[in-house]
């Protein structure tokens, strides 16, 4: 098996175009989560979203997710200087949920209230979740395997798992992976009516939390060899040392009361990185601030890591929920928390819940030189998955 590292590093967030603004974001724990502007909220328990501020780059007869990935891809090739050789040889992984549905919504909606025959115009081709990885691999010349999951919230971070092993099996010197979203009606009322939204920004772990944001954007990575990335000068980022993946089987939404499918996925990814949990000190946890999630989780760490054996902290609390792109945008959170050794902090808990026994990093990033570090995604049907990064 071959060792797989990361190369580069890709990001649309709403922090902005860019990796870097996207650490500054998350670094200095400011909450990108504001009033929705791009759907309708009217009557709606929750009217707050984290949304990619425009302009986002791309042509405009693509969707609002396809933009993000490819540019998100863009940026993470170009930062790993992969040339058109390597290209050629490169795999794509693409996590996805949502496609292209916000674009069809609009035209849904638009024809409705016309009252005009509904008929398919150029917007509708790229409604389907596949459009990501089509416009990604066509446009930036990969021409290695190509995969689109969707595995619910757990997608991006599938991804990596997936690319990681098509690098460690031979099958491609050089991976892009990474998941992509954008925000849609659909999901915005969906979670409403599923009463899981706060009318104000989450509070991961908060004693007082009320339910998740919703968020856009997109990450991506590339993976690599970790000798092909020797031979040819590459910056390294991080190892990705090991993923683990598990499914509850327990219910369609609800986790495992107990958090045992989420400590498999823990474990399997210790294991396959034959990483001790001591060695291990930052959890980038899945962190959706509900409060059912937030203590299932906690329950899986505790089993896992024992009581306050590592910082624990919830990106989605500056960012909201991404969706498909979720796991891709938490993975490189956690790879530049060993890159610039600093944790992130979780925003706006004030009080940790009593039955979170570990230390939250609220409000303020935290300096600390960790050697490994985890990065949790869980999705509906209790699909589990867990990253595990080591520094090079």
């Amino acid at each position: 098996m071959r060792r797989v590292v990361v190369t580069g590093l890709g990001v649309v967030s709403p922090f902005g175009l860019g990796a870097k603004a996207y650490w500054e974001g998350v670094r200095s724990g400011t909450c990108a989560i504001r009033p929705v502007t791009l759907i309708e909220t009217e009557g709606f328990r929750c009217r707050i979203a984290a949304e990619v501020p425009d302009p986002v780059p791309g042509s405009l007869r693509r969707s609002r997710a396809d933009r993000f990935a490819l540019a998100a891809a863009r940026e993470a090739i170009d930062d790993a200087g992969l040339g058109a050789t390597e290209r050629r040889r490169t795999a794509l992984v693409v996590g996805a949920v949502g496609g292209g549905m916000l674009e069809a919504e609009a035209w849904y909606w638009r024809a409705k209230r016309s009252g005009a025959p509904l008929r398919a115009t150029p917007e509708l081709r790229s409604i389907l979740p596949y459009s990501h990885a089509d416009v990604v691999g066509s446009r930036l010349g990969l021409g290695g395997p190509r995969e689109t999951l969707v595995t619910a919230c757990s997608s991006g971070a599938v991804s990596l798992a997936v690319a990681a092993d098509l690098v460690a099996d031979g099958v491609a010197p050089v991976a892009v992976a990474g998941g992509t979203d954008a925000l849609t009606r659909i999901c915005f009322m969906g979670f409403n009516a599923l009463r899981l939204l706060d009318p104000e920004p989450c509070r991961p772990f908060d004693a007082a939390r009320r339910g998740m944001s919703i968020g856009e954007g997109a990450g991506f990575v590339v993976l690599e060899d970790a000798v092909h990335a020797g031979a040819r000068g590459a910056r390294i980022y991080a190892e990705l040392a090991g993923s683990g993946m598990t499914t509850d089987a327990f219910h369609v939404t609800s986790p495992q009361p107990d958090g045992e499918g989420m400590a498999r996925a823990m474990v399997a990814a210790l294991a396959r990185g034959r990483v001790r949990p001591k060695a291990v000190g930052y959890v980038n946890a899945h962190g959706t601030a509900t409060l059912q999630n937030d203590r299932i989780e906690a329950r899986a760490l505790r089993s896992v890591f024992g009581a306050a054996g590592v910082l624990v902290s919830s990106t989605k609390s500056m960012i909201g929920h991404t969706m498909a792109a979720a796991g891709s945008l938490e993975a490189i959170a956690t790879i530049l928390a060993l890159v610039h050794e600093t944790v992130p902090p979780t925003a706006n808990l004030a009080t940790t819940d009593a039955e979170v026994a570990f230390d939250c990093v609220p409000g303020v990033a935290r300096e600390a030189s960790v050697e490994c570090a985890i990065s949790n995604s869980f999705g509906f049907g209790g699909q589990n998955v867990t990253l595990l990064f080591r520094r090079p």
